[in-house]
């Protein structure tokens, strides 16, 4: 894992140059408006100041005619389209900010709006994987990080797997077209990690088992 705040990204989504033999197979970021919906939980704050607004006419209703009462539900219902758009803001500003990336090697992600990081992944400390698809192809895919890789759950949200409080699985949020990057995952992640590495032997030993698979 890495993350540098500073240096200019001589390649988009990625704090340095690839290095030989590493390629990029897809990059994309999250959807403005899931993120909003999964993430900031935009869905339920508007359905909680049409609760109050619901509330506010019926009570309202007890002792003044209709039309007075609905009137009493407006200010709560602009209030609650105002918390809506702040939501969407804040989630359009991480989406833009947001760069995943997935290589022959790793995976990457490039998060922060304010504070800029970068997680590098290598495929050979990712566990496993899930992912959570929606019927309009939109999705989120988690990677659940092997021995001591750590990640911090708040620096890291909300491009994390939610309620990963005491191992924070890093997360693609609300990605277009998931089910194709997760197949784009699974075979670069297969083919990384059953790759057979050489070992360097000693010249003057005889050459026994100079290839080992890791």
């Amino acid at each position: 894992m890495h993350h540098d705040d500073f240096k200019f990204e001589p390649v988009r989504g990625l704090p340095e140059a690839l290095p030989a033999g590493e390629h990029i197979l897809w990059q994309g970021a999250p959807d403005a408006m899931r993120l909003a919906k999964d993430a900031w939980k935009m869905n339920w704050i508007m359905g909680y100041f049409i609760a109050l607004a619901i509330w506010r006419v019926v009570v309202s209703s007890a002792t003044e005619p209709l039309t007075t009462a609905l009137g009493h539900g407006i200010p709560l219902l602009l209030s609650g389209l105002l918390a809506c758009v702040i939501i969407y803001i804040i989630a359009y500003t991480q989406a833009r900010s947001t760069v995943y990336t997935l290589t022959n090697k790793r995976v990457a992600m490039r998060i922060g709006a304010a504070l800029t990081m970068t997680l590098n992944l290598p495929y050979v400390c990712i566990a496993n994987a899930s992912a959570n698809i929606r019927g309009n192809g939109v999705g989120t895919i988690s990677f659940e990080t092997n021995g001591d890789s750590r990640i911090s759950y708040m620096m890291t949200w909300p491009h994390v797997r939610p309620w990963t409080f005491s191992r924070a699985q890093p997360s693609f949020r609300a990605i277009p077209d998931a089910a194709r990057v997760a197949v784009i995952f699974s075979d670069a992640a297969e083919a990384r990690v059953s790759m057979p590495v050489l070992s360097r032997v000693n010249a003057s030993a005889p050459v026994t088992g100079a290839v080992a698979a890791e």
